[in-house]
Order: structure tokens, then sequence, then C-alpha cells
């Protein structure tokens, strides 16, 4: 007997090392069916939103906060819930690597087959990490969920409750025809104050590239398109000729709609504004979490992990490089995923983003400006129907 806990205990480690495992353990009770409470269903119907219609989920790691929106009879989304994360593991920053712990930042995409109505953890759908960019850096970890129990290991926990509602969000609108939904992860809302308060934070570039999608959907309403070239996201970009993009490679020949160009600008432009005014009033900001500092400390947490799963005696509390030697502490982080610099402030904030929808909504027609460089073979066969909807979506 004694022999049989002891392996369970070894298998239970091995998950915790792992992520967030789906382990052939079935649910007892996994609710996949049950329907979403009447009185949410009656507020989404207000604002022009069916049970069916599309979803896509925002995730917030330092405001604890999980959105659901729903796209509305307009073709915008408007936020429909959200819900307060009961636990997520790690810091603010991305995952790097296995056993980390790290609950993973960046743009991540949701088909039918990475739900799962039997998790272990009540009810669960799989992320989908590492993605095409995570890749492209080789970024490894598995399991990493959005799922119930209030447990986490690098995912992002909620209450089996809350869980239910948001797998039937998925399940209905995937049962309304949506073949996938975005979920983006962000350490935090990307507000001018909160640019200015992580400026000197080693994942500021990172971060700066996530906040390009962020304002765009602040400004459309309309999930970006996603791709990923050059080791880098881009969004909203129609490649020339409709060649594919490579997340290696160079990027090829691209551009955006006009419209969203210029609503874009206008809403930097007042971001920029507004950062620099947050810069300023150094004195009176919110102290920034904690964060992880790049692949070193990463590395330092996983095996921390692995000796931990093996039963070695460990600290409490992961390492942090904060906690070593000055001199290893000064050394260099290796940051090979990190893209190239870019402008360091990204518009936000309600105001902006209305300002900047009403310059969309004004505009008529426009014409694609050129963005990158080369080009890569072989074109998606659903790049026609993609390139399509994005230019009537935006008037381009």
């Amino acid at each position: 007997m004694s022999f049989r806990f002891a392996r369970a205990g070894l298998v239970i480690s091995a998950l915790l090392l792992a992520g967030c495992s789906e382990s052939s353990i079935e649910d007892f009770s996994p609710k996949a069916e049950k329907r979403l409470p009447e009185k949410l269903v009656q507020s989404m119907r207000a604002k022009g939103m069916t049970r069916t219609s599309p979803i896509m989920v925002r995730i917030f790691k330092e405001e604890g906060v999980l959105e659901v929106w729903k796209q509305k009879d307009n073709g915008r989304y408007d936020l429909a819930t959200s819900y307060d994360i009961c636990k997520w593991s790690g810091k603010l920053g991305p995952k790097f690597t296995e056993g980390d712990r790290q609950a993973p930042e960046g743009f991540y995409t949701i088909r039918p087959h990475q739900m799962n109505p039997k998790s272990s953890y009540h009810l669960a759908f799989n992320i989908g990490y590492p993605n095409l960019y995570d890749r492209a850096h080789g970024r490894t970890g598995s399991n990493l969920m959005v799922h119930g129990a209030c447990s986490s290991s690098g995912c992002y926990s909620m209450t089996d409750e809350q869980v239910e509602q948001i797998y039937a969000f998925a399940r209905d609108a995937f049962k309304g025809g949506q073949t996938d939904f975005q979920l983006q992860a962000f350490p935090f809302r990307m507000t001018p104050e909160n640019m200015a308060r992580y400026k000197g934070d080693p994942n500021f570039e990172f971060w700066s590239m996530l906040k390009e999608g962020y304002d765009h959907f602040e400004i459309t309403k309309v999930p970006p398109k996603v791709d990923v070239c050059g080791k880098r996201y881009v969004f909203n970009q129609i490649a020339a000729d409709g060649r594919p993009f490579s997340p290696t490679a160079s990027c090829p020949v691209s551009a955006q709609p006009e419209t969203l160009q210029t609503a874009y600008r206008s809403y930097q432009s007042k971001f920029e504004s507004a950062f620099s005014a947050a810069l300023d009033g150094a004195a009176s900001k919110k102290e920034p979490a904690p964060t992880i500092a790049g692949f070193k400390e990463a590395v330092l947490v996983a095996d921390w992990s692995r000796r931990r799963a093996r039963g070695e005696r460990v600290t409490r509390e992961p390492p942090s490089l904060q906690t070593l030697t000055p001199q290893l502490a000064a050394t260099p982080t290796p940051r090979p995923e990190q893209p190239p610099a870019q402008t360091a402030a990204r518009p936000v904030e309600r105001a902006i983003a209305e300002d900047a929808g009403a310059a969309i909504a004004a505009a008529a027609g426009g014409t694609p400006t050129p963005a990158a460089t080369e080009a890569a073979p072989a074109e998606d066969p659903l790049a026609p129907k993609k390139r399509k909807r994005l230019w009537g979506l935006f008037g381009g």
C-alpha cells in the first residue's frame, strides 16, 4: 500500500512540473452542457448579441481578470462579462521554458479539439501554448489551460462555477459556427500609466509588441488578424500577392487598410502624450508587480521545479535573480526571444480609442501602404477570405 501512495505522489509531482496536465483521470461531473444564466443571456441580447455569436477572451494578470467579449449585430465586439481569476502562477512576463511556472502571455487560438469536457480540473480548454511565436523563440511547455478547481501551475485557474460559464460561452459559439476564437493574455491593462510603470522592465519590448495588437482591438473592437514573421507578432497586415507569413523568415511586403492606419496614428499620438505625462508623475505611480527577469531566471525556476518534483529539499518559493548574489544578478539575461526595438509607447484608454474608432467610422475607402520586406512561399488557402474580410471590416 505504501508503494502505491509513493508512486501516486511521484505522478502528481510530474504533472505539476509539466503544467496543468490533462491526465487520463476523468471528472465525475464535467458540467459541460450547463447553460449560461438567463440574466446574463438577457444582458447579451440587450447589447445586440446572441447566445451563439462569436467570442473573444482577454486576460490581464496584474488585475486578475478574465474578460469574455461577444460579437454584436454590427460585427463589432462588446464585453459580455468578466471574471476574477482565482489563481495564476509565476510573475508578470511570458512563459519561457517547461517548468518555469509562468502563465503564458501573447495571442493564442482556441479550436473545438482544445476543449476538454472531462478535465481533471472540472472543465478546461488548452490555451495552445506554444504558438508560432513561442516556437520561433524555442520556448517550451505543455498542457497550459484555462480551467477550474482554483489550482494553478502555469495555468489560468477559475472557480468551478466560473469555468462552467466560460466553457458555455465557447461551446455555444462553436455551435453557432465559429471555427476558433482568440485568447489575448496580457501582463496588465496597457494604459499609459501602466506602461510608464514598467518602462525599465526587461520584458518591456515584448509587452510593447503585444500592445500593438491590444491597441488595434481597442480601436476597432474586432479581434486583430495575428501573424508571426521575423520572430515577432504582426497585426492586421495583408501580404502582397497573398504571400504567407513565416515565423522565422523575414516579413513579406505587406499592408494595412489606410483607415486603420489613420485611426492608429491618431490613437498613438494621444497615448504618447499621456505616457510622457505618466513618466513625469513617477512619484505618484503605483509600485510595479514582480516580473520574470528573462530566460535566465526561467531556467532557475525550472531547475527548482524539477528538484522539487524529485522530492529534494528546496526553498519554499522559487528562486529569483533578485535574491542571488549581486554579481550573478548583474549578468545580462539572454533574451533571444526579444523582437527588434519598437516605439516604447503604444496607444490605449477608452477616450483615445473612441476618437480613433470614430476616425475609422468616418473614413471611406483607403489604400494599402507597403510595410515590410521579402517574401516566403506557399499561400494559406484561407488567405483570400481573410484578406477580403479584413478590408471589409476597416473600409480599406
